[in-house]
């Protein structure tokens, strides 16, 4: 039955979390909160949906001031009609000022590729980032990835199995970052339930 393996899947990727990396990452965000930087999330495709409600958890739960590009539709889609796609999150954090108390939070499948060409814009972000000597965390997918290959803390969700890794990378992409804002470290307001 498709629903019951679904889930058996769910259950085994919990079962193989790294949960000190998970801890290492909650450290390092409660570092990042304490010097006055900033959370930029960035993500593409359902990743970008999730961008936008991470936002919301850091800055209400745990009081990082958090933004993603992608929650700004009009400025988005400017700079990828006048300047391209692959630039559009790098553009976009010089104009933040990013600097290196800054930080980016990446969810993404892939991680992005240079070979392969795919996710132009995370890689170029990325790079801008550590030219910035700020931090890049990240919720991935794949291991192979550049984001898992650059980052500084980088989560990556084990793959049970291939043909669902997207479903699942995003899953978890919510189910860590609900993680995150809900320690005690990290989380100072209450939520209202």
């Amino acid at each position: 039955m498709f629903s019951q393996d679904y889930f058996n899947e769910v259950q085994d990727i919990c079962k193989q979390l790294d949960f000190e990396k998970i801890e290492v990452i909650v450290s390092e965000l409660c570092n990042l909160r304490s010097i006055g930087g900033r959370l930029f999330f960035l993500g593409v495709g359902g990743s970008a949906g999730n961008c936008g409600h991470a936002v919301n958890d850091f800055r209400k739960l745990c009081k990082i001031e958090s933004y993603a590009p992608t929650d700004n539709v009009s400025e988005l889609t400017a700079r990828t009609n006048d300047n391209g796609w692959d630039t559009v999150f790098s553009d976009w954090l010089k104009v933040s000022n990013f600097s290196n108390k800054d930080a980016v939070m990446v969810f993404s499948v892939g991680g992005g590729n240079t070979e392969k060409n795919v996710s132009p814009n995370l890689v170029k972000a990325v790079d801008f980032v550590k030219k910035c000597n700020g931090k890049v965390f990240g919720i991935i997918g794949k291991s192979d990835g550049y984001v898992n290959k650059i980052g500084d803390h980088v989560l990556v969700i084990p793959m049970v199995n291939e043909q669902r890794v997207t479903p699942h990378s995003e899953s978890f992409q919510a189910i860590v970052w609900h993680c995150l804002v809900s320690h005690p470290n990290l989380q100072l307001a209450q939520t209202k339930w």
